[in-house]
C-alpha cells in the first residue's frame, strides 16, 4: 500500500477545475453486503435503488452464455444491432440513437457537448442529482426552479430562460418524487421554447407508467427537433448491474454525441442482454403488474398508519414522515432494510422506498410498523 509523508504540500484539490471543487460525491443506496459486513446481518432486503425485484429475464440469463465465450472481444463500438432494434421499435431513423454505460452517460454526453462556461442548464427543485452533478463539472451555471407540489413548475421553468440558457433538463417521470407531466402541459412547454434550448427529457421510468394522459417522449421529439429523449434498461428490463441505456434525438445531436462519446462505451453482455430483454416484453409486463400491485399495498399501508407520501407512477413510493427521517432509516437498517434517505433532494422527512415483491414489501411495512411504534 501507497504511503504518503505528513510533509506532503502539494494542494491537489487547488489543481482541479472549480466545478469539480465544488461538487459532493454521488451517493448511491447502501449494498446489501456493506449492511451484511457492518451489522453482521445475513437476511437483507435492499429497497433503495428502484432495481427491479424479478431481476432480468430468464430469455437474457440463458442468452448471455454465448457471449461469456468471446469476452477476449472487443464489443461492436457502434452498437448496430442493438441501434436497428430500437429504432425499428421505435419507429425512428438509426442514426437518432445514441447507446450509453447507462443513460447517465448520454445525459453526461449531452452535458459536454453543449454546455460550457458561460451558459446555463435549468433544472427543478427535487430533481435527479445527476442534472447538477453533469452541469457543475464542467462549469456550465446552473438555475433550480422551485418544485409545485413536488413536481416540476414548467411555467416558472420557461420564465427562468434566458439567452445563456442551452438546455433544460425534466425529469417524467421524476425520481425521487414519483410526480409526472401530462401530454398537454409538456408540449405547451415545448412549443413555446426556442429551439437553440435543449430539452433533454429523462424517461428512465417510462415503462411503469399507465396513466392515459402520459406523454411518449419519442411522439414529441417527432415535432420538436431540440427535444432529446432518454431512457434506460435499468428499471422495467431488469438489467441494472449492465448499466446500458440509450437517446433518441436530432441525427445532428447523435452526430455530435458520437464524436465525444468513448470507444466501446457499452460492453458485449450489456449489449447482448439489451437485445434480448427487447425482445422479452412478456417480462416487462410481468415486471410492470408486480409494480402495479406492489405500490397499491405500500400506499394502503401508508394511508393504515397514517402518513403521507408523494403519489407515484414510477417503481418507488416517497413517504413523509413529517418530521427528520434519518432515525428511521437507521432503524430499519437494523431490521436489514434498506431504503433511500433524500436529504440530498432537500427532502430530509422523507424516505424513498423501492416497490419490492410481496414478501419484501411486506417485510419493509412490518419493520416500519415496529420503528413507529
Amino acid at each position: 500500500m501507497a504511503r504518503f509523508s505528513d510533509n506532503q504540500t502539494q494542494d491537489f484539490y487547488s489543481l482541479a477545475s472549480s466545478g469539480i471543487q465544488e461538487l459532493q460525491p454521488y451517493q448511491p443506496g447502501k449494498p446489501v453486503d456493506e449492511l451484511e459486513r457492518e451489522l453482521g446481518l445475513t437476511d437483507v432486503v435492499k429497497l433503495a435503488s428502484n432495481e427491479n425485484p424479478l431481476g432480468p429475464s430468464e430469455s437474457v440469463v440463458d442468452g448471455l452464455a454465448k457471449v461469456m465465450r468471446e469476452l477476449a472481444r472487443y464489443p461492436d463500438g457502434s452498437a448496430y444491432r442493438l441501434k436497428e432494434k430500437l429504432a425499428s421499435r421505435l419507429g425512428v431513423g438509426s442514426n437518432c440513437v445514441t447507446i450509453g454505460n447507462g443513460s447517465n452517460d448520454v445525459l453526461e454526453l449531452l452535458v459536454r457537448v453543449f454546455l460550457r462556461p458561460g451558459n446555463e442548464a435549468i433544472v427543478s427543485q427535487h430533481s435527479f442529482v445527476v442534472y447538477p452533478l453533469a452541469t457543475r463539472a464542467i462549469g456550465a451555471d446552473l438555475r433550480v426552479v422551485p418544485a409545485k407540489n413536488y413536481n416540476q413548475d414548467l411555467e416558472a421553468t420557461l420564465n427562468c430562460v434566458t439567452n445563456k440558457t442551452r438546455m433544460v433538463f425534466i425529469a417524467n417521470p421524476n425520481n425521487p418524487t414519483g410526480t409526472w407531466i401530462d401530454k398537454v402541459s409538456l408540449e405547451d412547454f415545448v412549443s413555446q421554447l426556442s429551439q437553440d434550448v435543449l430539452v433533454v427529457l429523462d424517461e428512465a421510468y417510462f415503462d411503469y407508467v399507465t396513466e392515459p394522459d402520459y406523454p411518449d417522449g419519442i411522439e414529441f421529439f417527432k415535432r420538436y427537433p431540440n427535444l432529446v429523449v432518454t431512457r434506460t434498461f435499468s428499471k422495467a428490463y431488469g438489467l441494472a448491474a449492465l448499466r446500458i441505456g440509450y437517446s433518441v434525438s436530432h441525427p445532428d445531436i447523435a452526430d455530435l454525441m458520437n464524436r465525444v462519446r468513448q470507444p466501446f462505451n457499452v460492453n458485449a453482455m450489456s449489449l447482448e442482454a439489451a437485445e434480448i430483454a427487447l425482445d422479452d416484453q412478456a417480462h416487462v409486463q410481468r415486471s410492470v403488474e408486480v409494480n402495479r400491485q406492489g405500490i397499491s399495498v405500500l400506499t394502503r399501508a401508508c394511508d393504515d398508519m397514517g402518513l403521507k407520501y408523494i403519489p407515484s407512477v414510477g417503481n418507488f413510493l416517497c413517504i413523509d414522515f413529517g418530521r427528520d427521517a434519518m432515525p428511521i432509516y437507521e432503524v430499519l437498517l437494523s431490521q436489514g432494510v434498506i431504503v433511500r434517505p433524500i436529504g440530498v433532494y432537500e427532502m430530509p422527512n422523507h424516505l424513498r422506498v423501492t416497490i419490492g415483491t410481496p414478501d419484501e414489501n411486506e417485510r419493509f411495512i412490518e419493520s416500519l410498523k415496529r420503528v413507529l411504534a
